[in-house]
């Protein structure tokens, strides 16, 4: 059963719990206004509803609270830090605005980040970057979740891969894993009790399905566009792991230590304006994003989007009628704010 509960009491609550975990007052502010503005933004999978698995996480010593971003080499626009399994959003949000500051210089400017820790929603730093005027690209890898395109056993991260453009009207911006739903969906789909819209995996038993459970179950997620997006992946784990000096996909397997733990990202940021002036290239994206929302509609009354301008009508939903929440996930985030650290998560169940 979904609630709707006021944005501000929402950042309250889960400010509360995270200091009774032992963030830092700053660190608490901060990560409460992302998760919080990840569900108002409907991504509650990496919102509210990943708050219990990061509480376990720090818990288990998997997350070190002390743990900051260490600057390990630089090269003109590019840097390379060691997050020091710090916390995965404030680690995220200084390597991105440090590829902002160094694209200021440079024109563009790269941070890869080792050795870090789940930056929850991808989209974050994206948006960030978009927001402030630069065109941002960002990946992770992760420890294997999806099977590789003809295996039917976990082989290779789902390692989401976020671009954005700096839209004044709007920015356009891609969070996508590089399976067709990522675990966290699958787990608001049976929170739910819902099906799937499309078959996003395999049953245990190796039948296509839109049944979220027998598909966390099986641990065949499936990939997205199949082998290329079993193909994007490997790639994609291997150029964070290559440009970050850090851990593959199979360095995370072996240590076996939770979702993304000692992981690596990859944050982009490029200057719009460096080849041509503000104006043409604005008019530029508004008319190629109005002949996109233009196109004809598949069912009567549907409409048709570029990827972000739908979070914007969301977020203006949850200002005003409150964040969308699962209950029984709110239940675990308000018991941890009333001291109660025993908490199962029953999202990525």
């Amino acid at each position: 059963m979904s609630l709707r509960i006021p944005y501000d009491t929402v950042k309250d609550t889960v400010k509360t719990a995270f200091l009774n975990l032992g963030l830092s007052e700053e660190q608490a502010e901060v990560c409460s206004a992302i998760h919080t503005q990840s569900s108002a933004d409907g991504v509650e999978s990496h919102g509210l509803n990943r708050i219990p698995r990061f509480a376990e996480y720090v818990q288990k010593g998997w997350i070190n609270l002390e743990g900051k971003p260490e600057l390990m080499g630089a090269k003109g626009a590019v840097e390379n830090y060691d997050g020091h399994l710090g916390i995965g959003i404030t680690n995220a949000l200084y390597c991105a605005d440090r590829a902002m500051e160094l694209a200021k210089v440079h024109g563009i400017g790269c941070v890869s980040l080792k050795n870090t820790t789940h930056w929850m929603r991808g989209g974050t730093y994206a948006w960030r970057m978009a927001e402030a005027g630069f065109m941002g690209i960002s990946w992770i890898n992760t420890e294997s979740c999806m099977p590789l395109w003809g295996s039917d056993e976990p082989g290779v991260g789902n390692n989401p891969f976020c671009i954005a453009i700096p839209r004044e009207d709007g920015p356009i911006v891609l969070d996508m894993a590089m399976s067709q739903y990522a675990y966290g969906k699958l787990g608001v789909y049976r929170l739910a009790g819902k099906e799937l819209p499309f078959p996003g995996g395999f049953d245990k038993d190796g039948n296509l399905t839109s049944d979220p459970g027998a598909i966390e179950e099986s641990k065949r997620i499936l990939p997205t566009g199949y082998w290329k997006g079993s193909g994007m992946a490997i790639a994609l784990d291997m150029a964070a792991a290559l440009m970050a000096n850090g851990n593959c996909g199979t360095d995370m397997d072996e240590a076996n230590n939770g979702s993304c733990t000692g992981c690596c990202q990859i944050f982009i940021a490029f200057d719009p304006y460096l080849f041509g002036n503000k104006e043409d290239i604005q008019a530029m994206l508004n008319k190629r994003v109005a002949a996109a929302d233009a196109s004809h509609p598949e069912r009567e009354g549907g409409r048709v989007t570029c990827p972000g301008e739908r979070t914007v009508t969301t977020r203006a939903k949850s200002m005003a009628d409150g964040v969308c929440v699962d209950e029984a996930i709110w239940a675990q985030v308000q018991s941890l704010a009333a001291g109660n650290m025993e908490t199962e998560d029953i999202a990525s169940r």
